[in-house]
């Protein structure tokens, strides 16, 4: 039943952004439209922030009130999501990641590792957890982070597992 509901958020997450006009930009600033195949900073971060919203809210929601839980949540996290991908740029991006890496796979639990972009001066930092072993024998963190855009300061919780390549991927 979690794997159905898992899946309907992000069928619906992903038919909004179907549905999106063309006339964004890409990660560079250059125009993208219907059939460039480009897709904007702030579609990626509307997608991923639904995605993270609506799994948030099925844990929230009980019972008859699930369906709307996980609805208000993907709402929230794409509303959320979208203004923080509108706001980062690809370099940004750049040091945010190199820093999560970094964090999951050598930071003791509870170290926080920070980040900073010095040309758009926007920052954040990750903080992992303990490791624990899944049921088919991986890895996974739970962590924190915090991201710094213009003094707009957005915190978030997920959980990453380590993925045959050596590389953390965030599941949740």
């Amino acid at each position: 039943m979690k794997r159905i509901q898992t899946l309907a958020v992000v069928i619906a997450t992903c038919s909004l952004v179907a549905c999106q006009q063309g006339g964004g930009q890409d990660f560079m600033g250059n125009p993208t439209t219907p059939s460039s195949g480009g897709v904007s900073k702030q579609t990626m971060g509307t997608l991923g922030g639904a995605v993270v919203g609506g799994v948030l809210g099925s844990k929230v929601g009980k019972g008859t009130g699930k369906g709307v839980a996980i609805g208000v949540g993907t709402l929230l996290g794409a509303l959320a999501g979208s203004s923080i991908g509108a706001s980062l740029d690809r370099a940004d991006m750049q040091y945010y990641q190199q820093t999560s890496q970094q964090a999951l796979e050598t930071a003791p639990a509870g170290q926080t590792l920070p980040w900073r972009n010095p040309q758009s001066g926007n920052s954040g930092t990750v903080t992992p957890y303990n490791y624990y072993q899944t049921a088919d024998g991986g890895y996974c963190r739970e962590y924190s982070q915090t991201i710094n855009i213009g003094g707009q300061v957005q915190k978030g919780y997920g959980r990453a597992c380590r993925q045959q390549d050596g590389t953390w991927q965030i599941v949740q």
